[in-house]
Order: C-alpha cells, then sequence, then structure tokens
C-alpha cells in the first residue's frame, strides 16, 4: 500500500457556477490508469468535513480509491450551507460523480454516508442513472423520520423569529441562523423514496450508535425493514453499544466493520440480517 497516494481537487460545480468543491482523492496505485477503476464517495453529515470522524481513517484502508469531499458552504467548499438543503448536496454529489466519471473514468461502486450524507447518499442512489449500478452502500446514523426534528428540539426560535446555532467545524467557529421554516422544510424531506426507488440490487450496511440522541437507534432498524425486503440487494444492521451519534469513542469499529463488509460483499458471503449474527461475543 506504499504507493498511495492522496490528492486536493478542487471541482467547478455544474448548478452553480461560482462554487468548488473541494475534496481529496485518495489512489491505490497513481500510476496506473484510473479508467474503468472502481471508486468510494464518502460523504460527510451536518456542520463536518472531509476528514470528520471517521471519514479520513476510512479513506486510509479501503481496498479501492476514494474520493470525500466538503459539501457545499462546508470548511474549504464554496457556496452557502442550508439546514434544509439536501436538495444542494444531491446537487453536490452529481457534480462530483460526473467529474470523476468524466474527467477519470471512474466508476461509482461504494457510497458511504453518515447522517446527512447517507440522507443525500440515499437520493442520488434512487434518481441517477449512477446510482443504478453501485453495488454497495453504507448508511451511518441515517435519519428516516425527519418530523421528529420538531419535537423535542435541540434549540428553540426566539421571539424574533430566529435561533443562532453556534457551532465548530474544523476548528472554526460559526454561527447559522436558524429559523421556523428552515426546521419545517427539513422535516418536510422525503425519506420514503427509497421504500419506491432505492436500486435492488444495491447492497447496503447500516451502522447505528445505540446510544444515539440526536437520530434514534429506532431508524436503523426501520431502514433494515425497507432495505431488507429487497432482492437481490442485502442489508445488515450492526447496532453499536454506548455509541452516540458521532460514535465519539466507536470510530475503529466502524471502520473495521464496513472494511469486513465490504470484504465479504466482494466474496458474495453477506445475508440479509444482523451484522455477526451466529457470531457469539464475551459478556
Amino acid at each position: 500500500m506504499s504507493g498511495r497516494k492522496s490528492t486536493k481537487l478542487s471541482i467547478q460545480h455544474l448548478a452553480v457556477p461560482d462554487v468548488s468543491l473541494v475534496g481529496i482523492l485518495e489512489q491505490l496505485e497513481p500510476a496506473a490508469p484510473s479508467r474503468g477503476r472502481k471508486i468510494a464517495l464518502i460523504l460527510h453529515g451536518t456542520m463536518g468535513h472531509k476528514d470528520y470522524l471517521f471519514q479520513k481513517g476510512l479513506a486510509a484502508k479501503l481496498p479501492i480509491d476514494s474520493f470525500r469531499f466538503d459539501f457545499r458552504g462546508s470548511h474549504e467548499s464554496g457556496g452557502k450551507w442550508r439546514y434544509d438543503g439536501f436538495a444542494d448536496d444531491v446537487e453536490d454529489i452529481r457534480t462530483v460523480v460526473a467529474n470523476l466519471t468524466q474527467e477519470y473514468g471512474y466508476v461509482v461502486d461504494l457510497l458511504v454516508g453518515h447522517s446527512r450524507g447517507s440522507i443525500a447518499a440515499m437520493r442520488w442512489l434512487c434518481t441517477s442513472e449512477e446510482g443504478k449500478h453501485v453495488s454497495g452502500f453504507v448508511n451511518v446514523s441515517g435519519r428516516y423520520k425527519m418530523d421528529r426534528v420538531l419535537h423535542g428540539r435541540p434549540f428553540h426560535v426566539n421571539e424574533h423569529g430566529y435561533y443562532d446555532w453556534k457551532t465548530t467545524v474544523a476548528r472554526k467557529e460559526y454561527v447559522i441562523r436558524l429559523t421556523d421554516d428552515d426546521l419545517h422544510r427539513f422535516a418536510s424531506w422525503d425519506t420514503s423514496v427509497v421504500s419506491k426507488s432505492f436500486p435492488p440490487n444495491v447492497h447496503v450496511l447500516t451502522i447505528h450508535g445505540m446510544a444515539d440522541k440526536l437520530v434514534p437507534p429506532y431508524d436503523g432498524v426501520t431502514y433494515a425493514r425497507i432495505f431488507g425486503a429487497r432482492t437481490p440487494g442485502t442489508h445488515n444492521l450492526h447496532l453499536v453499544e454506548h455509541a452516540d451519534h458521532n460514535f465519539s469513542e466507536h470510530r475503529d469499529e466502524v471502520i473495521d466493520t464496513i472494511l469486513e463488509w465490504w470484504a465479504k460483499r466482494e466474496h458474495g458471503d453477506v445475508k440479509t440480517g444482523l451484522w455477526h449474527t451466529g457470531v457469539y461475543s464475551k459478556l
């Protein structure tokens, strides 16, 4: 693996001319032609970035080339980030895929999404021609019940009709102004499209933390019910005990699980069900 190479790319957006998306192309054999080679996309979540959480570590260990990037308005990418901008995220994926396929000749074969990145990946898989030919999708902490954000909110709109959300991304402080309209547009995003339009051949792995207070583990169970009913694509659900939404103390387990699942899928050894069914852990 000593031949691996990381290259920063700036991709001109197809839908927003003055915006560029910045990402890292990880290549196992940079000197070899890329045309026809398989590539994975690694997608971050809300207020994340391309090297956030497990993304960079996963890219360093995947047995295929990968590209991880900042969605618009995030970290190094231009444009405006919107709390309810799921459609923007899908457009960003389309721009990245067009560049990787047309300029490099890559074939997108795997998507790994965390939280919001999973939601965008699912919509792209359901609506794109390229998505029909993807082999695998990893859904980490993906939300299904979108309107839950309106109940038990982590923040409340003030008497002036907004809330200033203070957060930190890549050690930089940001203030994001949210309104009730932002929250309701977020809540109206339709995730049920996966039950009707998700490609039947794509194998799926869902990883969810059992201590996730942002997106309850039951959302992972819901996805298991939907994806597990397809054929020939399979679905595996891996629930990680004590893990929170960002897998703060369990990032190695996320990476190891993805790598093991992908290897089994490559050999045709995955079957729908709970991950590691029949494997007994120590009490």
